[in-house]
């Protein structure tokens, strides 16, 4: 029996705040926590990345941290947040984007930079691979990167994603729905 090294690698790609960990609401809009003490990992979402990780799949975080660009909020912040939450959840990178709307990188979300680069990394076959965010930017840079989309639907005060190909109400209910259709292609 020889091993197929051409066989490209299956991932979730997750947006950090909102999904993770708790987004900080004010007037119906999210927020990023904006020190370390503020982190809060949401409910169910260890155990859905744990199925999801012995499912098989790569877990890579994708996030726009423009507050960085914008002065408020610096890197280091941003880095710790992310290494408290790689040290409790199973995540195999962040990959984060600190560049403001205005800067004109390929990276923010809504673009699939991010994805791209988690792709290359890992040799992740994007079409078999998802997106899963709160915003309609998270969405709409999985669907440009050629990933299936889940929506965590919030009901937040701002745009909505034109069309998703799931909607969720949690992390965990986004696993539950990925397992369920992986199983369903599998039975066929």
């Amino acid at each position: 029996m020889s091993l197929d090294v051409t066989k490209k690698a299956c991932a979730i790609f997750l947006d950090r705040d909102g999904v993770l960990n708790r987004a900080l609401v004010r007037d119906g809009l999210p927020y990023p926590p904006r020190e370390l003490a503020e982190v809060e990992i949401l409910s169910g979402v260890t155990e859905a990345l744990l199925s999801l990780k012995a499912a098989g799949y790569i877990l890579i975080t994708v996030s726009n941290q423009p507050d960085v660009a914008r002065g408020t909020l610096t890197r280091d912040t941003v880095e710790s947040i992310n290494s408290y939450l790689g040290e409790r959840l199973p995540m195999d990178q962040f990959i984060m984007c600190y560049h403001d709307s205005g800067d004109g990188c390929e990276c923010r979300k809504p673009k699939s930079g991010m994805l791209h680069e988690g792709a290359a990394k890992f040799n992740i076959d994007l079409s078999e691979s998802y997106m899963i965010g709160d915003r309609w930017r998270d969405v709409e840079a999985g669907k440009n990167a050629g990933c299936k989309t889940i929506f965590i639907d919030y009901g937040y005060n701002e745009k909505q994603p034109d069309s998703y190909d799931f909607v969720a109400g949690s992390l965990f209910e986004a696993a539950q729905i990925i397992l369920s259709v992986e199983k369903d292609r599998e039975d066929r």
